[in-house]
């Protein structure tokens, strides 16, 4: 017996109608085997290439997007098209999508230890460097998931955070993501074990002094210290210049709504402006302002807001809430959506729940349908009805007919109003 197995052991393979063998082979042990593993290795391994399905020039880092959760699939997977899209606006080349439903999370991995592994295999099979993961990750967890699959983990609001920082173009922008990045990393700033920590404890035996680890913490707070200060500064003189507006008796529309819905295409399509236009999510970060003129010497600054995304990142909502403010002075909120996006009515209940967190749901607002050019006109004028709003294409000005009377209604109208009071 050798392994359990008698020693004249022998496999048979046999055709598929099992009338004779094809093959014989007699039982070996494992190390009986002849191989030179280093060439055998290497034809695995260009095996392998020859079936990936991205050229070996490209340089984009190459992800594998995966979402575990205990949400129905469908929200699952609408949820992961959009990471998708994060993911390319980022300019990393997706291989693959890894979707898995739990009754219960695992607080270590997120997903299954069985699960993961797997993960592993898929990623060195098709040449991923990068896991991103679409829901939230907690420091411990992206510690356990880079340490088991050795590669490296990022989730949803990292990528986004990412995203703004490679869009940021103004001191405004920059302070802000700079600020949202710092706070989401400094939880995540650890050490492996004492060795971070001070050499001794207790009085006259405090060793060296600080330790790496908290000479990184300690400088990142102090840089958020000074990031909140010049934000506030940065805040102080966006004011006044509201106020200078205000003075003026200009009235201010703020464009909002999810991002990539076409908001900076509306801005210069309205004052003929060239703001900078891209089909990607967050292509406009920084806040642009132009001056639109009616009949009569009637005047309005339209601004366009950056754009809104469900699970957008607290501490990126937060640094971008001075951004923001400048939503409070708006006489009008034009809401605009795409309405040739599948999502488009999840998209809308993100940017109310939004606003809600801002304080700004009781402002005066007008829904506004673009690409509406894109969908037929019975489904046109359905979507209009419904939602009682107003359907526009943001290219051709030719449609902003009903658009332009409602925001001198919604302005002027009520002011006379006012004043009639």
């Amino acid at each position: 017996m050798r392994n359990g197995l008698p020693g004249n052991f022998q496999l048979a393979y046999l055709m598929p109608d099992g009338e004779r063998p094809l093959e014989i082979m007699e039982y070996q042990h494992f190390h009986a085997f002849e191989i030179d593993f280093l060439p055998f290795i290497a034809s695995l391994e260009e095996e392998t290439e020859r079936h990936r399905s991205f050229s070996p020039d490209d340089r984009r880092e190459k992800a594998i997007l995966v979402s575990v959760s205990t949400q129905p699939r469908y929200e699952q997977e609408d949820s992961v098209e959009e990471l998708r899209e994060l993911a390319e606006s980022s300019n990393l080349l997706v291989l693959d999508t890894v979707i898995q439903r739990l009754k219960k999370i695992n607080p270590k991995y997120l997903m299954g230890e069985g699960k993961s592994k797997d993960l592993v295999i898929n990623a060195l099979s098709k040449g991923a460097t990068l896991l991103v993961f679409d829901q939230e990750l907690s420091p411990s967890q992206v510690k356990a998931l880079t340490e088991l699959t050795e590669l490296k983990v990022i989730d949803r609001s990292q990528l986004i955070l990412d995203i703004f920082a490679r869009r940021a173009h103004s001191r405004d922008g920059k302070v802000q993501v700079e600020l949202a990045q710092l706070k989401y990393r400094l939880p995540r700033l650890t050490g492996k074990g004492t060795a971070m920590s001070r050499l001794m404890g207790g009085i006259g035996g405090r060793g060296p002094g600080e330790m790496k680890l908290e000479i990184d913490r300690r400088r990142v707070r102090d840089k958020i210290v000074l990031l909140e200060k010049e934000l506030k500064h940065l805040s102080e003189a966006r004011k006044q210049r509201k106020q200078k507006r205000i003075e003026r008796g200009i009235p201010i529309v703020s464009i909002i709504g999810y991002t990539n819905a076409g908001k900076s295409t509306l801005l210069n399509s309205l004052t003929k402006s060239t703001v900078f236009v891209e089909d990607k999510l967050f292509a406009t970060l920084d806040t642009a302002s132009r001056r639109l003129r009616f009949p009569r010497e009637r005047e309005v600054v339209i601004t366009d807001t950056v754009g809104f995304i469900r699970n957008l990142p607290k501490d990126l909502l937060t640094a971008f809430r001075a951004t923001l403010e400048e939503l409070e002075d708006a006489d009008l909120l034009l809401h605009l959506v795409d309405s040739t996006n599948p999502r488009f009515e999840q998209h809308i209940t993100s940017v109310e729940n939004i606003l809600r967190e801002l304080h700004l749901d009781g402002k005066p607002r007008l829904l506004v349908l673009n690409k509406t050019d894109r969908i037929p006109n019975d489904e046109r004028q359905n979507l209009a009805f419904r939602y009682e709003a107003i359907p526009i294409s943001a290219l051709d000005p030719a449609s902003f007919g009903l658009l332009l009377q409602a925001i001198e209604s919604h302005i002027w109208d009520k002011k006379l109003q006012e004043l009639q009071v």
